[in-house]
């Protein structure tokens, strides 16, 4: 065609424009420009050479046009606006039921920040999308090149400014089923919304529409269904053009957006010339917002060393299928609650009033070839010489479509019925107001046939009264009526080795993993040994997937045990998107989870509990000691690192815990563990002075440092440690808190240095003293955390809570009663049972015995030597006499030395062996409670009758024992 048809091809309509444009603002202003402009930009966009389809994303109207034009002609090429490292998974959509989304995923950057990690970039693909219209064909056309041009998922993350708001392409998922795309970086074809907020609010008041949805269905969708090739095309490049030029003019999304169509010409330009394809067998699909560029590099005789592929960084990245959904691509996307639903109604209502066969992958899971006839395809006009199809187009009046009764009383009587399932008390009432009410919507909105959002309103309106009876509303019925949340599914063969071994070794559960929902399974390992391998990979997956995937009914596994029945519910199918995700770190579990685990043990922020509780899940999941070895090991120089107490508790718990597994089912101790508890040994008591006068340490984790020195003392003094720096620590420790001081006496009893007749004497001060009361339940809570490290304290505990309730008066007890019940709740509801099980062994079990119970600490202390029997002393000196080698070992720790009397020597009475043995005389005079001395150091021994007179107590026992036998 010539040039000057060309240059006026769109005179008519610059001219209608310009007229409309100076009438409307009084003269030539920026809206004549604007006008102007987008007719430009139709015309620039029609006359290139290479064919260019603008789309939008899950547009019905884009994929009717697109399998028109495919059908009429032919390209030997495709060039589609996508990832182009995605294109080797394409293939695999066969394998898949729609919607899926082809994933780019990075667990490990590298040339990325690493707080950034994972990286997920993800683009969806539904049946009723042009995308997937210009796939299935590429690949199932012999001889047809499909070819990505788009930026790499590499180059996705290049361009990504996470310091400014968020782009096009991201979004935050909601509910269910946003879950399915996770925090992943969308990439859409045709992302057509205004980013010009004036102009969407202007377009939705006076389209009579709630969101941007309705109104590109009803002013957009709608008329182009049925529209020509020509026309769909320009009145697309016009939308673009509209919504491009009226966006804001400067960020960093306008240059994300510009140096995309620098890339996705250049990758063509390069093709083209290292091909030799002509540009008129080739066929670009992209969104319209991009088929209005302006940049220098547009057209196959654009620009080609304006711009330069920045090279990708080192990270690498892992690609597959994971299963997507309506609702998943609406939350993506940022598209209105069930127009995904509602598009793919639309798709299968025109494919019968067109009577066009769409484009379907072979093998595609779920479908089968369409046997529809084709309609009649009318060529169109080489792209150079398209005539002006805008003018008609605006100028037109809108078409009405004519009343369809049948199907909006079908959808009346359908949504009745949904209703009265969901609980609500809908009538045949209630369906004729929704008939009605749906009409009145369309009228009030000028519209001659109700749309699916118009009856959407009206079945809110007429059927949702006052509450939601069910779990669903009537506006998700009504989405859900129009096709719900149709949710796709990841083939077998399309998964990923570690999914495939999954389900290969669950096979002998004989379930349909793959399908959504929950399946119960049920393991009798006793009756079936080969259902062992089955629960260990179930344990596996409750620990690497989602919560909800793989849980546990029954059955338990911890250190040292195993169950012989266990019962899952399993939800493999619902959370497939994660266990495929777990094939892009390794092709096993073990592989996976000992990566895992070594990235939680070694991380910048591991704790020594952290890398013990890598320790045991190594022990627990994959067996075997390299593993549980080396991260003990690595525990003993995190736990050297460490200048704090925070993870006191849970490090205590986990070492018994291991202490306990490995003195039950190894020979000897590892290694590590022993070192671990020497290393511990001495770095709580370097650390213990300093916990118990800082502030932020808790009294609970001041109990735990001193539950691992008392717990761990025996194994720690046999292994070398010296208790002297227990002593010392204990010494050097001068708390001000005072449940750290309760506590602090409490280790002093464990050590001997401290009394239990000291330590109750000083709670009996602590409840005479009016200035100490207000905190005395903070003493006891000291006391309660002071059963972890000194469990025989119970009764003491229970001794200073029942004086405190005894003695102390009510107006006293009862303001700080619930203090105390709070302390106890919060710092020691785990102890609590101990004291309260002390306190049930002690406490009377009946009502009536209480009134003559005695607390056993009022009960009079008795002297065991007091009163005995003539006859027991008697049955004792025969033993003596029986047993020479006993009594001799008993008078040298009584400090008799002078060996047995000689048979011919005469008998020693009581007096004589007074004054004869004084040391062994003060010794049996202490067991039996008299605290007077008999030996003196200095000055000469009294007489026998003087020692009997100043202690006759004594002499009276010595005669029994010594005369009397």
């Amino acid at each position: 065609m010539s040039g000057s048809h060309e240059s006026t091809s769109f005179a008519a309509l610059r001219g209608q424009l310009q007229e409309a444009a100076a009438e409307f603002a009084g003269g030539p202003d920026a809206l004549e420009g604007i006008l102007l402009g987008m007719v430009d930009d139709v015309d620039r966009a029609v006359r290139e050479p290479l064919e260019i389809f603008p789309v939008c994303h899950h547009s019905p109207a884009s994929a009717l046009a697109m399998a028109r034009r495919l059908r009429e002609k032919q390209p030997k090429v495709v060039y589609l606006e996508l990832c182009e490292d995605m294109a080797p998974l394409l293939t695999e959509l066969r394998n898949c039921r729609l919607p899926v989304a082809v994933q780019a995923f990075a667990g490990d950057v590298d040339g990325f920040p690493a707080d950034w990690a994972p990286l997920s970039v993800v683009a969806p693909i539904t049946e009723a999308s042009a995308e997937y219209q210009a796939i299935a064909y590429a690949l199932d056309t012999p001889g047809v090149e499909l070819v990505l041009v788009d930026r790499s998922s590499d180059h996705v993350f290049q361009w990504d400014r996470r310091d400014e708001p968020a782009g096009e392409e991201t979004g935050t998922p909601q509910e269910d089923g946003a879950a399915l795309h996770g925090e992943a970086v969308g990439v859409g074809i045709g992302d057509l919304r205004p980013r010009f907020a004036e102009l969407e609010e202007h377009l939705l008041r006076h389209g009579k529409v709630r969101h941007w949805s309705e109104w590109w269905h009803q002013y957009v969708e709608v008329p182009l269904g049925d529209s020509d090739h020509d026309t769909y095309r320009q009145v697309m490049f016009l939308v673009g053009s509209l919504f491009r030029r009226l966006a804001p003019g400067e960020g960093s999304r306008l240059r994300v957006d510009e140096d995309r169509e620098r890339y996705m010409w250049t990758r063509m330009r390069e093709h083209l010339a290292a091909s030799g394809t002509d540009p008129e067998d080739c066929l670009y699909v992209c969104g319209a917002f991009h088929a209005a560029s302006r940049v220098e590099e547009f057209g196959v005789h654009g620009g080609s060393d304006t711009f330069t592929i920045s090279p990708r960084t080192a990270t690498t990245w892992q690609y597959g299928l994971i299963p997507s959904s309506h609702a998943a691509i609406e939350a993506q996307f940022g598209l209105a609650a069930g127009s995904v639903s509602i598009a793919a109604t639309e798709w299968a209502k025109g494919l019968k009033r067109t009577r066009v066969k769409p484009y379907v992958l072979q093998g595609q899971a779920g479908k089968r070839k369409s046997a529809g006839t084709q309609a009649a395809v009318v060529p169109a006009a080489p792209s150079g010489a398209a005539a002006d199809r805008l003018s008609g187009f605006l100028r037109r009046p809108p078409v009405l479509d004519g009343l369809d009764e049948a199907e909006l009383l079908g959808w009346s009587v359908e949504i009745v019925r949904a209703a009265r399932r969901g609980g609500y008390l809908a009538s045949t009432a209630d369906a004729i107001a929704v008939f009605e009410t749906s009409i009145l919507l369309a009228g009030m909105r000028d519209r001659a046939k109700p749309t699916p959002y118009d009856f959407q309103d009206a079945a809110v309106t007429c059927i949702e009264k006052d509450a939601v009876p069910g779990r669903r509303d009537v506006r998700r019925l009504v989405e859900i009526m129009m096709g719900g949340d149709r949710i796709g599914r990841v083939g077998y063969d399309s998964l990923p080795p570690l999914a495939r071994d999954v389900y290969d070794r669950l096979a002998p559960l004989e379930l349909k993993l793959e399908q959504r929902g929950v399946r119960r399974a049920l393991l009798d390992m006793a009756s079936r040994p080969e259902l062992r391998s089955c629960s260990d990979v179930l344990w596996m997956l409750r620990r690497l997937l989602p919560q909800g995937a793989a849980r546990p009914i029954m059955g338990e596994r911890r250190l040292g045990e195993r169950s012989i029945q266990e019962s899952w519910d399993l939800a493999l199918g619902t959370h497939q998107r994660a266990l495929i995700e777990l094939g892009y770190e390794g092709v096993s579990l073990e592989q996976v989870l000992e990566q895992r685990l070594r990235r939680d043990a070694y991380g910048p922020r591991a704790t020594t509990a952290t890398v013990l509780a890598a320790v045991e899940d190594a022990l627990l999941y994959l067996g075997g000691h390299r593993l549980a070895d080396e991260l003990g090991t690595h525990a003993l120089k995190v736990l050297a690192a460490e200048r704090g107490v925070d993870g006191a508790p849970e490090v205590l718990r986990r070492v018994r815990a291991l202490l306990a597994y490995y003195r039950t089912s190894e020979p000897v101790l590892p290694g590590w563990v022993e070192s671990f508890v020497k290393t511990g040994y001495a770095h709580y008591c370097t650390l213990l002075p300093t916990a118990f006068r800082d502030e932020d340490a808790t009294v609970g984790q001041v109990a735990a440092m001193l539950g691992f020195l008392f717990s761990m003392e025996s194994l720690a003094l046999s292994l070398g440690c010296d208790r002297t720096q227990l002593e010392l620590s204990v010494a050097q420790s001068h708390p001000d808190d005072p449940s750290k001081t309760a506590l602090l006496w409490a280790a002093q009893v464990q050590l001997g240095t401290l009394s239990r007749a000291e330590l109750r004497a000083r709670c009996d001060e602590l409840l005479d003293n009016p200035l100490v009361v207000p905190a005395y339940p903070r003493y006891l809570s000291g006391f309660v955390h002071a059963l972890e490290p000194v469990p025989g304290l119970a009764d003491v505990v229970v001794e200073a809570v029942s004086n405190a309730f005894g003695r102390l008066p009510d107006t006293v007890l009862l303001p700080w009663l619930p203090l105390l019940i709070t302390t106890l709740r919060s710092g020691a509801a785990d102890l609590a049972p101990l004291m309260v099980r002390e306190a049930g062994r002690i406490f009377p079990g009946r009502l009536a015995e209480l009134d003559a119970w005695v607390p056993p600490w009022r009960m009079p202390e008795t002297n065991p030597f007091a009163a005995k029997p003539v006859a027991e002393v008697r049955r004792g000196a025969a033993l003596l006499t029986a047993h020479p080698a006993a009594c001799d070992a008993v008078a040298g720790l009584l400090g008799c030395d002078d060996g047995w009397t000689r048979p011919d020597a005469p008998a020693l009475s009581g007096v004589e062996l007074l004054t004869t043995h004084p040391a062994a005389c003060d010794a049996v005079a202490g067991l039996l409670g008299c605290d007077g001395t008999w030996a003196r150091t200095a000055g000469p021994s009294p007489s026998g009758v003087a020692l009997t007179t100043r202690h006759p107590a004594t002499s009276k026992a010595l005669e029994s024992l010594l005369a009397r036998a």
